[in-house]
């Protein structure tokens, strides 16, 4: 866990610039101390170490590393769907990783967009559609192997949890937003099926939503989410911003963002893993994570290369699209 030490650098180096940017040791010393109760007053202590283990390390078919395959493996069966949970059991995945939503009546399903148009046959905002218009859609209509899958349908979250239950995957929720719905129906989730605390993590890019889950429920396993700068660059290096200065800005956000995972977050949510873009992963970094507790699992690792790299030299679990074959390598 982090020593005490460290407290002590990341405290000091609060006051140090506090005092540069106020000239008033008085009121960084007050600022200082006030950052430093509330950590105290308001963070949540991880769940046990052991429990956290059965979660992030479960004993893979193969004795190697966790493989968890992405929206069920979306490459290998169409995403979110309870064939594509049925497809990763059967290809040797250790865990599932399913994305929440809800519909316009309240009931949480999995879908990762925004709107259905990606890959269903329908189209609009999943927020709008009541759940029995969802059933209606052909949740394969768009995938490569449409044909196979042809008539899968969009799956309620019970029954998602209900079919990896079955087939004893873990599975690692992931929540986009709407951070006081989601807790609320994931704590019924988990005392509906209590095996769920020691099979499955939330995850989320969103602080809030880890420390209201944990708020929530202490006793769940989390995560945070991190890709280095997401909020200046689009995943394939592009700027999100059209100005200079607006690049500029949002970089500044993003190394705030950065030092705040690292050194501030992590501790306040009590999470057990960070869920890393997989190309900012290395053996220190790994140490880094380590040495606090925390277990690193990286994203999306699609090539033999790069499983080759995350099995035998990082010996940390990864997120993938595919369980049987090279398929785009993700940046």
């Amino acid at each position: 866990m982090l020593q005490m030490g460290d407290e002590v650098v990341y405290f000091s180096a609060v006051f140090l610039l506090v005092v540069l940017g106020t000239r008033s040791a008085t009121g960084a010393s007050l600022l200082t101390a006030f950052l430093y109760v509330f950590m105290v007053m308001f963070r949540f202590p991880p769940v046990p170490a052991d429990q956290a283990g059965r979660v992030l390390r479960p004993r893979a078919p193969s004795g190697g590393v966790p493989v968890v395959a992405l929206r069920g493996g979306s490459y290998d069966a169409p995403e979110n769907t309870l064939a594509a949970i049925r497809e990763a059991s059967r290809n040797g995945a250790t865990g599932v990783e399913l994305d929440l939503s809800f519909t316009a009546d309240g009931v949480p399903i999995l879908m990762h967009d925004e709107t259905v148009d990606r890959t269903t046959n329908g189209s609009g905002p999943v927020s709008n559609l009541l759940l029995v218009q969802l059933k209606k859609l052909d949740a394969a209509a768009r995938h490569r192997l449409k044909d196979k899958f042809s008539g899968e349908k969009v799956p309620t979250l019970q029954e998602a949890v209900e079919e990896c239950i079955r087939h004893q995957l873990t599975i690692f929720f992931d929540v986009k937003g709407q951070p006081d719905k989601a807790a609320s129906v994931l704590r019924e989730m988990y005392k509906k099926f209590p095996v769920l605390y020691n099979s499955s993590i939330v995850s989320s890019f969103e602080p809030k939503v880890i420390y209201k889950m944990r708020q929530t429920d202490p006793n769940v396993v989390t995560a945070l989410i991190h890709r280095p700068w997401r909020l200046s660059r689009f995943t394939d290096g592009t700027s999100r911003s059209p100005t200079t200065s607006g690049q500029l800005w949002m970089g500044i956000l993003d190394v705030l963002l950065d030092w705040a995972h690292h050194h501030v977050l992590w501790k306040l949510c009590g999470v057990s893993a960070i869920l890393v873009q997989k190309d900012f992963i290395s053996l220190d970094y790994v140490q880094y994570w380590a040495d606090r507790g925390v277990e690193v699992v990286g994203w999306i690792v699609n090539t033999a290369v790069e499983k080759d790299y995350y099995q035998n030299l990082l010996k940390i679990g990864y997120i993938t699209e595919s369980l049987l074959e090279d398929c785009d390598p993700r940046y």
